[in-house]
């Protein structure tokens, strides 16, 4: 029988799970799902809509080839989707928010290339009144997750001279059950460092406040619910949208009732990792955070958080030239590369103790 025909996997005589005695290494058996977030990088389709400002998207610039450097950029989305997580999993993530997306059929296709189409994708998806027409959007295996609600979120930002409403994504709120457990999914793509960073910082920070309101009301219904906060934040997990506004916390004995823990700032602190390049200084945008009932301890009756991580496999690293060692986008200079995105995907671990 094929791998893929076994959606969980059972980890028998976890070893390099730490906190456990040699006893109970031996006697506890999991289960495992991957949740993840990938910025798919200017993933448009190769037909000009009208409504949009479609045309300045790479793919629409070029002058021929369209629809077959369309056709390569989904299939290699669709295989670093299938291999997020696979490697400890056996399967591709759970749920997956993804950003910079034009419109739900190029998320069809992706789902429905050769190397995902098995695993049975749903996708929920808004259109954003970004004026790209850049969206984000929620994929999930449907014989692990279950939609229970889902609903889009507004941003409101005003241009510091003219004081006009900039459009900008909208956020994504899902709550549905992983596995017969209600967790809610809250994915984003914050305004970008366009014009400098701390000219741009307000409009991060008022992305972050959207969030906080969202968890804050999900919270106020239930205190223990069991939120992700994830997305390309356009920030590190040191600024003031993520430190000050959401109060995220980077170890976990800080993390309060109502709190949020962030996994990817020590990451970035200490180890200096990144998941976006830019002028030779990495940051690291793409995080995935959440509510302390996911890392309360000694308690593995209910998902838990287990581990996070970027995945930054060599073939997603540009292999020469200037940009060699950052990610492998598939656009520069004018022209399709061949490659996967400018930004590596993050991922969390969630396990469960499997009863005998």
């Amino acid at each position: 029988m094929k791998l893929q025909n076994f959606p969980l996997v059972i980890i028998c005589f976890l070893v390099t799970l730490s906190g456990f005695s040699q006893e109970e290494k031996k006697e506890k058996r999991f289960k495992i799902h991957t949740v993840a977030f990938y910025n798919l990088e200017n993933l448009f389709d190769p037909v000009n809509d009208t409504t949009k400002l479609d045309e300045a998207s790479p793919i629409m610039e070029m002058n021929a080839n369209r629809e077959e450097v369309y056709l390569k950029k989904v299939h290699n989305m669709a295989r670093v989707i299938a291999e997020i997580g696979s490697d400890v999993t056996g399967n591709s993530p759970a749920v997956i928010g993804v950003c910079e997306v034009e419109n739900r059929q190029v998320l069809v296709d992706v789902i429905n290339d050769p190397l995902l189409l098995g695993r049975d994708y749903g996708i929920i998806h808004y259109e954003s009144p970004d004026a790209r027409g850049i969206d984000v959007a929620l994929l999930y295996q449907k014989k692990l997750f279950r939609p229970i609600s889902h609903s889009s979120h507004e941003v409101k930002i005003y241009d510091d001279r003219t004081r006009k409403r900039k459009h900008t994504r909208d956020q994504l709120l899902v709550t549905g059950e992983l596995d017969g457990e209600v967790i809610h999914v809250i994915v984003n793509h914050w305004p970008s460092r366009s014009g400098g960073e701390a000219r741009s910082r307000p409009k991060r920070v008022a992305a972050a406040k959207v969030s906080k309101r969202v968890v804050d009301s999900l919270q106020s219904i239930d205190p223990y619910a069991k939120i992700f906060v994830m997305g390309d934040l356009n920030d590190d997990p040191t600024n003031d949208s993520v430190k000050k506004v959401l109060e995220a916390k980077s170890e976990k004995e800080d993390v309060g009732l109502k709190g949020i823990y962030n996994p990817y700032e020590n990451m970035f602190k200490k180890s200096g990792f990144g998941t976006t390049a830019y002028r030779d200084a990495w940051s690291l945008f793409d995080q995935i955070m959440f509510t302390k009932p996911l890392i309360e301890k000694d308690d593995y009756s209910s998902f838990r958080f287990y581990k996070a991580g970027i995945y930054n496999k060599q073939y997603l690293t540009n292999p020469r030239g200037r940009w060699e060692g950052y990610p492998y986008r598939s656009f520069a200079d004018g022209g399709y590369t061949g490659g996967f995105s400018d930004h590596f995907p993050v991922y969390v671990y969630l396990i469960r103790e499997v009863e005998d």
